[in-house]
């Protein structure tokens, strides 16, 4: 199991229609063996929506890490100086979770995390969905494609371009790679039509983690 005595922070923010496919990572990282602590936003423990309640994802987050998700500033703040995580996975990272980590603001129990993470010199790998990421949000997406230590799941449209010309969405999971010769290969972060099907596949995932049994791809070291 190459995450075996590694624990990742596994943090989600508010995409309600991306939740469903945030469990399955946790699944996948927890069979590596990676010891997972469950963090979410503050938009996830207040807001019903047609996607499900607070109880549900909740209930589904517990069931994933075995673990009571941590829901606080104050819970997830020790993290930081008692430096206990290897890496932070953000999934989904919503735009509005994007713009604030871009500009320093933490106000949450994600951001509180990621803030922490970056102060240690750590990893933090984002799972992006907006709707505007190629807005208004695209300055904060530059931002932080050029900050040291912060890694992206390769991401691209997941809407046809005539419905949201703006949208960006994960295209592949976070955990994902095999053999020697992926971890040395360098693939595009932003997909377009033509390297779609290629985000599916395990053997072509960019931005994963290398040092430390993770495997990395992208700007910074990681201690």
């Amino acid at each position: 199991m190459r995450l075996s005595g590694k624990t990742i922070g596994f943090a989600l923010a508010g995409s309600h229609c991306t939740l469903e496919e945030a469990i399955d990572p946790i699944l996948r990282l927890k069979e590596e063996g990676a010891d997972i602590v469950p963090i979410v936003s503050n938009t996830i423990l207040t807001t019903t929506t047609r996607f499900g309640s607070p109880e549900k994802w909740l209930s589904a987050i517990r069931e994933a890490t075995g673990k009571e998700p941590l829901k606080s500033i104050p819970e997830v703040e020790p993290l930081g100086p008692q430096k206990l995580l290897d890496a932070v996975v953000i999934c989904p990272c919503t735009g509005n979770t994007l713009a604030r980590l871009a500009n320093a603001i933490t106000d949450s129990p994600v951001l509180m995390a990621a803030k922490a993470q970056l102060r240690n010199g750590k990893p933090v790998v984002l799972a992006i969905t907006s709707n505007d990421i190629l807005g208004l949000n695209a300055r904060n997406l530059g931002t932080l494609l050029i900050t040291k230590n912060v890694y992206f799941v390769p991401f691209g449209h997941s809407k046809p371009i005539v419905r949201k010309p703006l949208r960006r969405c994960l295209r592949c999971q976070p955990w994902a790679t095999e053999g020697s010769d992926c971890e040395r290969r360098r693939h595009p972060i932003a997909l377009n039509e033509g390297t779609w099907s290629a985000a599916g596949n395990p053997a072509q995932h960019s931005r994963l983690l290398r040092s430390q049994g993770f495997h990395t791809r992208g700007r910074g070291t990681m201690s």
